[in-house]
């Protein structure tokens, strides 16, 4: 038999005949209507199994709250464990690739202790369970963030679908957000022009100010049209789209011949019980002959690394920055997701388990 690894403070409580750890875990019995609430939620512990060979055993230190949270869960048949990402600790292994005191990256779900086997993917898996490579003197969190899903999506959805060009101009909707401003801060190092629309003045500040954003405006208050005229004068070339609604229908419009669109998400409707109504697209897309393509991260899944790795030389040479939103204990992860998609986040929202 492969040796456990295992720390000593947990033997008893895997091997006592209690069923193992028990684990603390969100599970949605109620399809969201509106912003999402804790009512639709039920949180129950589970006992997990002893390990098996190949297996891990980890515990939870951030969990992740994302858009797509908000969208992809009418997906799934009710009841339903919630999904998300998470950096966790492994604190047993029967895995010799995989040793007690590593950090992972996985899409766990919102619980407070997993068994896995690294080589399965998780049914509510969007990313591969990988180690956390030595990011120090950085925070772990990063693994969510710059160094994870969002980050992977600025790197592959900026440069495989929209292409930019030095000299061109990229516009950017979420733009203060996790995958906005790592887009933005890529387009500049590209040598593009960047224009940004983000939910504040102070966001709009930060895009400018700290992250280098040629323009960014607040489309709360602006007039889009209006802003577009002033920031891109010679029109946009590339714009990933993270927002929809008709803030995009007004970018595309302004956009120039060849245009590429990349098309990240909706955020702006997935509180709505109904899909809002826009002017219509096509009109745009035909006579500008644009390129708009819908992509999700995982297309990339066998070159996450390839990622991972580009953003950390980035992040270790200076030239990366970002922010995140904290919140604190397991039992506010309804409460983070709220906040997140009302914005109340610049950059990465995440939350830390104790």
């Amino acid at each position: 038999m492969a040796k456990l690894f295992v720390p000593y403070y947990i033997t008893r409580r895997l091997y006592s005949g209690g069923g193992g750890i028990t684990a603390r875990k969100y599970v949605l019995t109620k399809y969201f209507k509106g912003e999402p609430k804790i009512s639709d939620f039920q949180v129950i512990e589970e006992k997990l199994p002893d390990l098996k060979e190949g297996e891990i055993l980890t515990e939870a230190e951030y969990l992740s709250v994302d858009p797509y949270m908000r969208a992809y869960m009418i997906g799934y048949k009710l009841p339903t464990d919630m999904i998300g990402g998470q950096v966790a600790k492994i604190i047993a292994s029967r895995n010799k690739n995989y040793p007690v005191g590593k950090y992972v990256v996985g899409s766990f779900g919102w619980r407070t202790h997993t068994v896995c086997d690294p080589k399965v993917p998780e049914k509510l898996g969007f990313i591969p369970i990988t180690l956390l490579p030595d990011i120090d003197p950085h925070p772990r969190s990063l693994g969510l963030g710059v160094l994870g899903m969002p980050g992977n999506t600025a790197h592959f959805g900026l440069k495989e679908i929209c292409r930019p060009k030095p000299g061109e101009t990229i516009a950017i909707t979420g733009a203060a957000g996790a995958v906005g401003s790592h887009v933005g801060q890529i387009g500049k190092m590209l040598g593009c022009k960047v224009i940004g629309f983000a939910g504040s003045d102070e966001k709009c500040q930060y895009l400018k100010k700290e992250l280098g954003f040629d323009h960014a405006f607040n489309y709360k208050s602006a007039n889009i049209r209006q802003a577009l005229k002033e920031g891109a004068p010679q029109r946009i070339d590339c714009y990933f789209d993270n927002v929809g609604g008709e803030i995009s229908t007004a970018i595309m419009n302004h956009m120039n011949k060849n245009g590429r669109v990349a098309v990240c998400g909706s955020v702006s409707s997935y509180n709505d019980e109904k899909l809002p109504k826009v002017t219509i697209l096509q009109p745009a897309i035909v006579f500008k002959e644009l390129v708009v393509e819908g992509f999700l991260v995982n297309r990339w899944v066998d070159r996450w690394n390839e990622g991972i790795t580009a953003n950390l030389k980035l992040l270790n040479e200076g030239k990366l920055k970002y922010q995140e939103k904290v919140y604190h204990g397991f039992d506010n992860m309804v409460d983070a997701l709220v906040g997140m998609l009302q914005g109340e986040n610049t950059g990465k929202a995440i939350v830390k388990v104790k």
